[in-house]
């Protein structure tokens, strides 16, 4: 059951995302031309299908700006939509409504477009045990939301942050002077619920990890013979991941290799936002 995200983690956002758009000078444009009394209705509009997400978190927008705002959802997240249907309404100060239309439509787009492509990914590797997970290739700022829009997808989260869990890398390794003493030094340092990942370029560093008993392997940019020679090596020993390139061309070949998990960071640094819109009505 998709468990949706409380205010507290996204209201900061969309406060300094309404400050941006207002700079110094405020809203010229409707402070000129609209009435500070007058009020107004819309409808939050998908103009494409796609799934949806961010619903509530983009309606909340209106609400900073106007507290008093009337905000109805119709339509939950991680439902998929025609174009054309209403996702929400929302009522209220004509001035609050038209400063805040462009974060709020900003933010639905984009989650909705995160969901979606997610949605494909996950659709494309039906029938094989592999999960699609993100990468830390995000939005600076909208981690938290991006991920919410992967989960909402049908996507599985990965580590949020570098606090998180240990994963070696091929920089790491350098650095470390190879595997085994990066390794090493990651048990002396860590606690005991936290989990080591290595990432592996070759079948070489693979049998190495083998031998260290590590909980989980990378294979990074590997081919499709090499990745299913790869989990065939590993035979549930530890929790294999597929990287690099994955796109929704490729993902199922990928998942077809018996991996574990396919992480990818396509579906949050690539996707197209989904197209919304907000139709105006002015109250009589």
């Amino acid at each position: 059951m998709l468990t949706p995200l409380h205010p507290l983690q996204y209201e900061p956002l969309l406060r300094d995302a309404l400050t941006e758009d207002l700079g110094t000078a405020g809203d010229l444009t409707t402070d000129a031309v609209v009435d500070p009394g007058a009020t107004a209705h819309g409808a939050l509009v998908a103009r494409a299908a796609g799934r949806v997400a961010g619903v509530d978190i983009a309606a909340a927008a209106f609400g900073v700006l106007d507290p008093g705002a009337a905000i109805t959802v119709l339509v939950a997240d991680g439902t998929d939509v025609d174009a054309g249907t209403t996702l929400a309404t929302v009522a209220g100060s004509a001035r609050a409504l038209l400063s805040a239309e462009r974060v709020a439509l900003n933010l639905l787009g984009r989650l909705c477009g995160v969901a979606t492509a997610t949605a494909a990914l996950v659709a494309a590797t039906a029938g094989h045990r592999a999960r699609i997970v993100p990468t830390r290739k995000t939005t600076p700022g909208l981690r938290t939301l991006e991920r919410y829009a992967v989960r909402v997808g049908g996507g599985t989260d990965h580590r949020f942050g570098l606090g998180d869990g240990v994963l070696i890398k091929d920089n790491h390794i350098v650095v470390a002077g190879g595997i085994t003493p990066a390794v090493a030094r990651a048990r002396d340092r860590v606690g005991h619920m936290v989990r080591i990942e290595v990432e592996v370029d070759t079948l070489d560093q693979l049998d190495e990890v083998l031998a260290l008993g590590v909980d989980a392997v990378l294979l990074d940019n590997m081919t499709l013979d090499r990745l299913r020679d790869a989990v065939a090596r590993v035979d549930g020993a530890m929790v294999t991941e597929a990287s690099g390139g994955v796109v929704p061309t490729t993902v199922r070949a990928v998942a077809a290799t018996g991996v574990d998990l396919i992480s990818t960071g396509w579906m949050t640094h690539s996707a197209p936002a989904l197209d919304v819109g907000l139709d105006f009505g002015v109250t009589p």
